[in-house]
């Protein structure tokens, strides 16, 4: 599937039919279909006559095998924990074992055991790796040996929203193709044909990113947001410690697992609250929850700037071990408490200001 904002990259693969670099670095913001892009580009190179528009057709008996997931010359190295997932979904599987969110070295050394024979249909395979930044420097160098000495006819696109994370060889050996976020207009106008609710404070609250909007929308996430918006914007009224004890009871709850609502993914949310709330303190604009600007401001008429800052940067410390928290209670109390204790004490704010 090609989406609107993604029609100038797929005219670039038009244009460079025949001859693409053996290597494709696809990066960007997350949430705004570079998966679907990869898969598209994946089907058009193993079908062997493409309709019209350069994609596949869908009939012929590679996409038959592709479609039914058999084809033996396209492979996808992924983490265990996303066996399920896709960028349009937040679903988890609910089960009790955790899968790995690495992308482990002995898929690598099967992918290389793979590529040492020819293609299966005699023309060319490809390879997805997705999330790239989820392999760690073993793996990473164990796929770079791929890159330097390309097999023929390989083609590997290699997806991620953190290009930084990954090493600067394996940069270095793959063509970068930049995925921007989408106009708000076209985001709009595809939330509004998946028949989306409150599309644009979804869109807002996801960085402008429709797939993620799309997402919350079609995983319950809404309704978790919801709740969580009107839980924090009551805090400073309501113990911090109770607000506490009810989100842990959440995070375990089958509503929040069924979500995909988690630790890191909460912390996540109050990070932009904050954010926004240190922005309206600063004079700046809603960029997170355009919906909340009146409790926004009110909230802000109580902080001083220098607070705001301290919170956000408290938040921020506390997302680097959101993953995995020694004491998930005590750690939602210590993030609460700190954010309750920015409007404990008066004050006029010092600069900003509306």
């Amino acid at each position: 599937m090609i989406f609107e904002w993604h029609k100038p990259l797929w005219q670039r693969v038009l244009d460079n039919s025949g001859r693409m670099h053996h290597a494709l670095l696809l990066n960007g913001p997350a949430g705004g279909g570079k998966r679907a892009f990869a898969e598209a580009l994946a089907a058009r190179t193993l079908c062997v006559q493409p309709d019209a528009d350069g994609q596949a057709c869908g009939r012929c008996e590679d996409c038959q095998w592709r479609l039914a997931g058999s084809h033996p010359d396209f492979m996808r190295i992924i983490p265990e924990a996303d066996q399920n997932d896709t960028e349009s979904s937040s679903e988890k599987t609910g089960e009790t074992k955790a899968a790995s969110r690495q992308i482990v070295i002995d898929q690598i050394r099967d992918l290389q055991q793979s590529l040492t024979t020819g293609g299966h249909r005699g023309g060319q395979r490809v390879v997805i790796v997705d999330p790239a930044e989820a392999m760690n420097p073993y793996t990473a160098n164990a796929l770079l040996k791929l890159l330097e000495e390309p097999t023929t006819s390989t083609l590997f696109l290699l997806i991620t929203s953190t290009p930084k994370r990954l090493l600067p060889t394996i940069r270095s050996r793959c063509q970068s193709w930049t995925f921007p976020r989408p106009p708000a207009d076209a985001a709009v106008r595809w939330l509004d044909a998946q028949q989306i609710a409150e599309a644009p404070a979804l869109l807002a609250f996801a960085g402008g990113m429709p797939l993620a909007a799309a997402a919350l929308a079609t995983g319950g996430g809404a309704a978790a947001l919801r709740r969580f918006t009107a839980d924090i914007a009551g805090l400073p009224g309501k113990s911090a410690l109770r607000l506490a004890g009810e989100w842990d009871a959440w995070l375990k709850s089958k509503e929040a697992q069924g979500c995909g609502l988690d630790m890191p993914t909460l912390t996540l949310w109050l990070q932009r609250w904050v954010g926004d709330l240190a922005s309206v303190c600063l004079g700046g604009p809603l960029r997170f929850f355009p919906d909340s600007r009146g409790v926004l401001q009110s909230l802000a008429e109580r902080l001083a700037v220098d607070r705001v800052l301290g919170c956000y940067n408290d938040v921020t410390q506390s997302r680097r071990v959101a993953q995995h928290p020694l004491n998930a209670r005590l750690f939602l109390e210590d993030m609460l408490l700190r954010y309750a204790r920015a409007f404990s004490t008066g004050g006029a704010r010092t600069g900003g200001g509306r």
